[in-house]
């Protein structure tokens, strides 16, 4: 009979050591943040479950259900798309289609993810599922999906609708911005500074500046309304280790900035991708089973993220020595750290979620 072990489980292996608790992260100007690997592993998270406005950061669930809209088949990035009067008349940042007007799903998407463009949000929403009713149904749907819990899509591009408006929270944002990237055609678009659509007749640049300030940047969206302050979901990726740091209700693009880059350097600086090899997995002792060892097999590809300080000692600690280390198939959670203060208050916890992706198999 086969058991499943997963990843937290051997994350959960490095609590059997005193933990050392990380630098302080410093105070930050936003109202709420977080900081995730690509696999859904947290890592930071300040106020990260208070319901708040993503503004145009609303657009990463639009373009990921785009993405997977066109590897199911059912688009290509040639497919023509309509700009219907509804979606011609979105206001805020556009690009001023035209009812009628066609542009192809590779122009629509360059123009959502480097221009914000609300008007193509709703066409390309329209074209997929009908109406955009019909779409944002999708957005809640595969937001529920992706484990979000405080997410309510009112429409695609994150405009305030009359009495209503999209609300989601740092944490969701985050677990919703990791998907994109694992389509790394998403990144080919985020990942952009300037270029034109209508065949060289109207320039975009990206409203992602940091994407000339951050080394290793590669999106994702960024958003500002009124009511929203200033939002932004980055995504960087340095020596094999990808992060999502979520910054929302900033004061200024300024501390947006200086708010998302202090997460990822901290995130950088603190943590690290780990796989272990194959040989690391040593047997794992059976009490009262028909075999007396079993061994793990890693199943998946996705590395898990771990404190730099605690790299060095991991293989050791995936050995298993006598009954110390008993095959187990409970979850346990990664190093939780109630020492780093945060912000003002002085006071909030921080830990580190495991990631749901990656588990070792025992045949």
């Amino acid at each position: 009979m086969k058991k499943i072990i997963c990843t937290a489980l051997l994350s959960g292996m490095l609590t059997v050591q005193a933990a050392a608790l990380l630098p302080e992260m410093g105070a930050l100007y936003a109202k709420s943040a977080a900081l995730y690997a690509a696999n859904g592993q947290e890592l930071y998270a300040y106020n990260a479950d208070e319901p708040l406005q993503p503004a145009s950061v609303t657009k990463i669930m639009t373009m990921l259900l785009a993405m997977e809209a066109l590897e199911r088949g059912e688009v290509t990035l040639d497919t023509m798309i309509t700009g219907s009067e509804y979606a011609c008349s979105m206001g805020g940042t556009q690009i001023w289609l035209e009812p009628g007007e066609q542009l192809t799903l590779d122009e629509m998407l360059k123009a959502i993810a480097v221009g914000s463009a609300n008007d193509c949000a709703v066409a390309v929403a329209e074209h997929l599922a009908g109406t955009e009713a019909a779409f944002v149904e999708r957005m809640n749907t595969r937001a529920r999906e992706l484990g979000c819990t405080n997410t309510t899509f009112i429409n695609a591009n994150g405009l305030d609708g009359e009495g209503q408006k999209t609300l989601t929270s740092a944490r969701d944002l985050a677990l919703i911005s990791c998907e994109p990237l694992r389509h790394p055609k998403i990144l080919e678009y985020t990942g952009i500074w300037m270029d034109t659509v209508r065949g060289g007749k109207f320039g975009l640049a990206n409203t992602n500046k940091m994407l000339k300030s951050y080394q290793g940047l590669t999106g994702l969206k960024t958003g500002y309304i009124r009511e929203a302050g200033f939002c932004i979901s980055a995504s960087a990726e340095r020596d094999g280790l990808s992060l999502v740091a979520v910054v929302m209700a900033a004061p200024s693009k300024e501390n947006r900035t200086a708010d998302a880059t202090a997460l990822l350097n901290y995130g950088f600086a603190n943590f690290t991708a780990y796989m272990p090899a194959a040989d690391d997995l040593a047997p794992i002792p059976v009490t009262l089973g028909t075999a007396e060892t079993v061994q793990p097999v890693l199943e998946g590809s996705d590395s898990f993220v771990i404190e730099k300080t605690r790299a060095g000692g991991y293989a050791d600690l995936v050995r298993p020595a006598g009954d110390a280390h008993r095959a187990d198939t409970g979850r346990s959670a990664i190093g939780r750290n109630d020492g780093i203060r945060r912000r003002r208050d002085g006071f909030d916890r921080s830990y580190h979620r495991p990631s749901r992706c990656g588990r070792a198999r025992t045949a």
